[in-house]
């Protein structure tokens, strides 16, 4: 059966509606307001179908088995829900009825066929990390009605700061609906990233109010002002947990399906959540392609996926997986983006994704932040400036260069702390990574000392300078251009809540000038080529040429490049915590 008949199909006169399940029996609940009707659907082997008339867009559905008739469950290829998930234990019993818990999908408006347009996001530009909620929930100039949501990002002011940076692509962490993982009601928390879906394809009713029109729309506005949109996917592991969690669509459907398990029967938990999905099995890795279609059409340029090495493990890693060769072989998806973060809680696979595809380089972030702390190697620094050769080979550089994410220290707290401050996230600060590059300029964490506040502000600056003067892709995290601090959470994954919410009104408007010349500096030169460094000449700070023993001493060093007529002189002084750059201008971090 091809993927496109799973869901709800709008077609003449009715839509049809088609589910798998290893269920003996399956119903499809049709709702019209609280009333419930419950139609049987006909069977073949684990197929379930039925055409209902007179039901077009709009309509709300849902399904129930006869493995467990009191759980609504959630169609794996809903596009939009009516309202968000909200956790509760009822969801995890056994014959707890859950219908009024559980969200109904909404049958769609017919897909729009048509090719989807031109990527605009080409490997080398800047990429731009955005929590979608957090971006504009205090930005004075965004309606009120419209702050933290998709729509928001197509509003003049927010598309002029964008085009400010240079942007080439915003990454939207995911807008797909979730559930908060179950310890965090108790504690008044609410997961405020997004990465613990339910389904892949059913957008956040309260990240994107309008479905897929707004997302269409928006993507359309962004395009209209030549910035590309690339969505942050999970297609690791759902939002069902482990065996205590909550039974919301492939739990009910098929219990013993989708999720990896050992050979003992336990789930196997590579996503570190409880569960992770099985992409040994077909019809994961069709509703995979099916949702990665789907968003194509809307208009995005590309994908990020999140622990990217379990859409690859059958059970081990495998670079040539059979999903990676659907995407190859696809005529709209292999015209996409494709960008992994080539980790998970069973492997690290830097380097090892195929060819065509770009990889988060945490080793990048990690290297320039040790240099500018005073404890890297420069020959270090110089390697993954020039693209990472040592990770990634062939003629050009797949990286993805950042020097803080939304997992980890922002930039302004990796220059202000020393240690991780997640006591707000209820787990006693045991939570987060531990050991974090990071220091704090002479200070722990707020200061009036103007010493320490310079100190932090040099290395801030030699931070992103050194990100803007790097080859291949790179990626800036949201309000990091203007100093975003979380007060040292470096997994503020619960904080919904000021500590997440970037602050336009007391952002500092003097480094984010400072980031708008790095971008325009960067946009006139040859970094955002992907080719690794040809012609290049190295020498030590007093301006020498640099050999094997002089590179295990440096204290920083000068790059020079031809630049068509002209010479481009970058110089990364790690004594002055300061990087020039220097064409037909200079432009130093401080």
């Amino acid at each position: 059966m091809s993927e496109r008949v799973w869901g709800a199909t709008v077609g003449h006169g009715g839509t049809s509606f088609a589910v798998r399940s290893s269920a003996a029996e399956v119903w499809l609940s049709l709702f019209d307001g609280d009333q419930e009707t419950r139609l049987p659907m006909h069977r073949a082997a684990e197929t379930f179908t039925l055409d209902v008339p007179g039901i077009g867009p709009g309509a709300r559905y849902g399904y129930r088995t006869s493995h467990d008739p009191a759980k609504l469950l959630v169609d794996p290829y809903a596009v939009e829900l009516d309202r968000r998930f909200d956790h509760d234990p009822r969801l995890a019993i056994s014959g707890e009825d859950t219908t009024a818990l559980v969200p109904r999908a909404t049958v769609p408006e017919p897909h729009d066929l048509a090719p989807p347009p031109p990527t605009l996001f080409t490997p080398g530009g800047l990429i731009y990390e955005v929590n979608v909620r957090a971006f504009t929930m205090r930005h004075p100039d965004v309606p009120e009605t419209q702050r933290g949501t998709v729509a928001a990002l197509a509003h003049p002011t927010i598309i002029a700061h964008l085009r400010r940076l240079r942007v080439s692509a915003v990454e939207l962490m995911p807008v797909v609906a979730w559930i908060d993982e179950r310890h965090l009601p108790a504690l008044g928390l609410r997961n405020a990233w997004g990465y613990n879906p339910v389904v892949p394809m059913a957008l956040d009713p309260g990240l994107c109010p309008g479905g897929v029109a707004e997302l269409r729309a928006t993507v359309a506005a962004l395009r209209e002002a030549g910035i590309g949109v690339i969505l942050d996917l999970v297609f690791n592991h759902s939002g069902e947990s482990d065996v205590h969690g909550p039974t919301l669509s492939f739990r009910g459907l098929d219990p013993n399906g989708w999720y990896a398990r050992h050979p003992g029967g336990a789930l196997v938990n590579d996503a570190g959540t409880g569960n992770t999905f099985d992409f040994a099995q077909s019809q994961v890795r069709e509703l995979t392609l099916a949702t990665l279609r789907h968003f194509a059409q809307v208009g995005v340029d590309g994908f990020r996926f999140d622990l990217a090495p379990i859409l690859a493990r059958n059970p081990d890693f495998d670079a040539h997986a059979p999903l990676f060769a659907a995407i190859r072989a696809d005529p709209v998806l292999s015209t996409r983006v494709m960008i992994a973060e080539p980790w998970d809680c069973a492997g690290y696979h830097l380097g090892r994704f195929p060819d065509d595809w770009l990889e988060w380089n945490d080793r990048y972030r990690d290297d320039v932040r040790r240099f500018w702390r005073g404890d890297g190697h420069a020959g270090t620094l110089a390697t993954r400036i020039a693209g990472s050769s040592d990770v990634f080979g062939g003629a050009s550089t797949r990286t993805v260069n950042f020097i803080a994410a939304h997992d980890g220290f922002t930039l302004a707290d990796t220059v202000s702390y020393s240690d991780r401050r997640n006591m707000a996230n209820g787990e006693d600060n045991r939570d987060g990574h531990a050991g974090e590059v990071a220091w704090n300029g002479g200070a722990e964490g707020p200061t009036d000392d103007p010493a320490v506040l310079g100190r932090r502000n040099s290395d801030a600056r030699a931070l992103l300078a050194t990100l803007f003067a790097t080859k291949g892709t790179i990626m800036l995290t949201a309000g990091d251009e203007f100093g975003r601090t979380q007060g040292g959470n470096n997994n503020a994954y619960a904080q919904d809540n000021a500590v997440t919410w970037l602050d336009w009104e007391g952002r500092d408007r003097a480094l984010e000038a400072f980031v708008a010349e790095l971008a325009a500096f960067r946009a006139a030169g040859t970094f955002a080529d992907p080719a690794f460094l040809g012609a290049a000449e190295w020498r030590d700070l007093a301006g020498h040429p640099l050999d094997e023993a002089g590179w295990a001493n440096a204290q920083g060093f000068e790059l020079r490049l031809p630049d068509g007529d002209a010479t481009l002189i970058l110089r990364f002084d790690r004594p002055a915590a300061r990087v020039t750059l220097a064409r037909a201008h200079i432009l130093e971090s401080r």
